[in-house]
């Protein structure tokens, strides 16, 4: 995704964020006028609404596994800056267990909404009750968690499944004769990784030339994304025809790593 989109992205996130935080309680219906109350009483005033200064946002990042996830971060945080929203940020340095305690914490600090970029997509369920329960909105940004829909406010972030569609379909005008693919999955459990892998699979179902000979995680990192391809290429050799990887940090590394084998990507 281009730095241009992730600043829109931004920007989208931080306006629905204050949206799902802002919205003051409908006004109560308007007395009939024998039973008014006496002028002396004081007439309750409706609750006043929330601006991007009184915001208090929590977020749990997955961490720092890529190139676009940090330009993501620093967007994030440029954005709440921007606007004036009080931003209390927590790394999971790509573990669920450390984004579920940063969601709890939240919580416990009474904040106004919470966003989070799941690192997986299940095992939520129980936290995000806890934070329906509290009265904080939670957003789901970049990925999606296998939970009910009442469980989160809304979803920010691409179709991953056509993404593997298209290149699915890019990788058979590649190929027109067929030939072998070997595959760069991206974190295991997360919702790109899946809908990417089920995407391309799904756009190349019809091409008997085209077979995946390999499928392993390179977690969406440029070292590990170097380390499988050398791997793959110590196992299959010349016989790999193409690469299909989840992300471009994961790509960049396997370029390295076919570079280095003496091949021309």
């Amino acid at each position: 995704m281009k730095l241009s989109r992730v600043l829109l992205l931004i920007a989208v996130l931080i306006a629905a964020l204050a949206v799902a935080a802002c919205g003051g309680a409908a006004p109560a219906p308007a007395a009939p006028k024998e039973e008014a109350a006496p002028k002396e009483e004081a007439k309750a005033e409706a609750p006043a609404q929330k601006t991007y200064e009184d915001l208090v946002v929590g977020y749990a990042q997955i961490g720092a596994e890529s190139e676009w996830r940090t330009a993501n971060t620093a967007s994030i945080k440029e954005e709440a800056e921007k606007l004036g929203v009080e931003l209390k940020f927590s790394d999971a340095q790509q573990k669920q267990e450390n984004q579920i305690k940063a969601i709890r914490s939240f919580i416990a600090q009474q904040v106004d909404v919470i966003g989070v970029s799941p690192v997986v997509e299940t095992g939520w369920e129980t936290v995000f009750q806890e934070a329906k329960d509290a009265g904080i909105p939670l957003i789901l940004v970049d990925r999606r968690a296998d939970v009910p829909e009442d469980l989160y406010a809304t979803y920010l972030g691409s179709d991953f499944v056509e993404e593997g569609h298209k290149a699915g379909k890019a990788m058979m005008e590649l190929l027109p004769d067929g030939g072998k693919v070997v595959e760069l999955v991206g974190t295991v459990g997360s919702a790109p990784a899946n809908d990417r892998a089920k995407g391309f699979r799904e756009a190349i179902e019809g091409d008997d030339g085209i077979e995946i000979i390999a499928s392993q995680s390179g977690d969406f990192t440029r070292a590990k994304g170097k380390e499988v391809m050398e791997a793959f290429l110590k196992t299959y050799g010349e016989d790999i025809d193409a690469l299909y990887a989840h992300n471009d940090d994961m790509a960049i590394g396997a370029i390295q790593a076919i570079e280095e084998y003496g091949l021309k990507p």
